[in-house]
């Protein structure tokens, strides 16, 4: 069965947020991750039901020619799967290499024009007249500008994509989109080649784009129009993604926190505030000597799962301990993209270790590279996509590993979201 929709997401976190608002609508939703045969495993699953196939390139912070090269390489394993159509998933403020990686999908698949959409209403992104907002504040002026590895600096995104492409890029106002299906259609066939970067501001915007573009052989930008294509597409009949699974310890669950972001701070907190355990990492350790401040994390680790049913390792985060962490590792000739790797790295150690030795299957990260870093250590190739548990924050289950996951974005969620993650992952039962 080849699937309707084939996907390219720079990060696990992007992957698993389009996988979400698809499974919703009863898609059987399969991710491929960064390190898996995507050759192989997209022949594979042309043999089981697949309605949409992902493949995370985790590309978003690789230099653009090295994640132009895993674009193409993605997108050539999806046409080979047979898929229906395309989509080129980016950050819902389009960080990374986006029009690189724009360039690429549509190079490969030989054409010449692409839709793309930033919006994500539900998760507090805007765009209008060209400019991205977040919560009504202009891109710069939020967490996204001061980020340590790709800051924000422009919220005007044609004409930030317009500098990553040599492609015409220009803008579909939010008049235009508010006026119609029939008025977006003639405003799309009217461009032969580049980038139409279109306005959205509510969910009724995207319904609106989702009817016009229903038909469209690729889609480009955030996962947010993927809530309403489904509607707009045939209907599939619900999947079940739980087959197989048996859990040995089911209300065990270890969580992993690397985000700077300050939604994962609040997350963080509120789990503390309802009784969390919660075991900080040693920064000096971890960059100096990362294999012993993971096993040290663990021992500390086991020890609460044996008291306790869940226990969260975190790095620090505040902006004080975040720069104090990037001026430590600029004295050991660490970049802050190394530092930052390093600490995703060695707390997604000590979860696999804890996970070892307790015998836990469910587990949360926060934050993209985090979440990145913790599959690489678990060894997982691919998941099932289980359910969306908050707009673009989904569970999926890793079959090979029988490992129940959630990998959430740094910055989505409420404060309640790892009180909610945890309910949700004991109350799991296996078909």
């Amino acid at each position: 069965m080849s699937p309707r929709l084939g996907i390219v997401a720079d990060d696990i976190t992007g992957a698993g947020d389009i996988g979400g608002l698809l499974a919703k609508h009863g898609y059987a939703v399969r991710i491929l991750s960064e390190g898996a045969d995507w050759e192989a495993l997209s022949v594979r699953f042309t043999q089981e039901r697949t309605d949409a196939l992902i493949i995370d390139t985790d590309s978003r912070f690789l230099p653009p020619e090295e994640a132009r090269a895993r674009v193409v390489r993605a997108t050539r394993a999806l046409q080979a799967a047979g898929c229906g159509a395309y989509w080129k998933k980016t950050c819902s403020v389009f960080r990374g290499n986006v029009g690189a990686e724009f360039d690429a999908m549509l190079q490969t698949l030989g054409l010449e024009t692409g839709v793309a959409v930033a919006a994500f209403p539900k998760n507090g992104r805007a765009t209008l007249h060209g400019e991205h907002f977040v919560r009504g504040v202009p891109l710069p002026d939020t967490e996204f500008g001061q980020d340590p590895v790709h800051p924000r600096r422009d919220a005007n995104l044609v004409r930030d994509l317009g500098r990553q492409t040599p492609r015409p890029v220009s803008s579909l106002p939010i008049e235009t989109v508010r006026a119609g299906v029939a008025a977006l259609r003639t405003a799309v066939d009217g461009v032969s080649a580049g980038y139409l970067l279109a306005d959205a501001e509510t969910q009724e915007d995207l319904r609106v784009l989702a009817q016009a573009l229903a038909n469209e052989r690729v889609f480009l930008g955030s996962s947010g129009l993927a809530e309403e294509l489904p509607a707009v597409w045939p209907a599939v009949e619900a999947f079940v993604p739980l087959q197989g699974a048996h859990w040995t310890h089911p209300q065990r669950v270890i969580l992993i926190a690397g985000s700077v972001m300050p939604q994962t701070r609040v997350q963080v907190e509120h789990y503390v505030a309802t009784g969390g355990t919660v075991y900080e990492l040693d920064i000096p350790l971890a960059l100096s000597d990362p294999e012993r401040a993971a096993e040290l994390l663990a021992r500390l680790a086991g020890g609460a799962l044996d008291a306790h049913s869940t226990v969260l390792l975190r790095s620090p985060n505040t902006p004080e301990q975040v720069a104090q962490a990037r001026a430590l590792g600029a004295v050991s000739g660490l970049t802050d993209l190394q530092v930052s790797q390093r600490i995703s790295g060695t707390l997604a150690s000590a979860a696999q270790l804890t996970a070892g030795r307790t015998g836990t299957q469910k587990l949360v990260a926060l934050g993209g590279d985090t979440s990145a870093a913790l599959t690489r250590a678990l060894g997982i190739t691919h998941t099932v996509v289980v359910e969306e548990l908050a707009p673009g924050l989904p569970s999926t289950y890793a079959p090979d590993q029988r490992l129940m996951l959630v990998l959430k974005s740094g910055s989505f969620g409420p404060p309640e979201f790892l009180t909610q993650a945890i309910a949700h992952l004991q109350s799991a039962e296996g078909a």
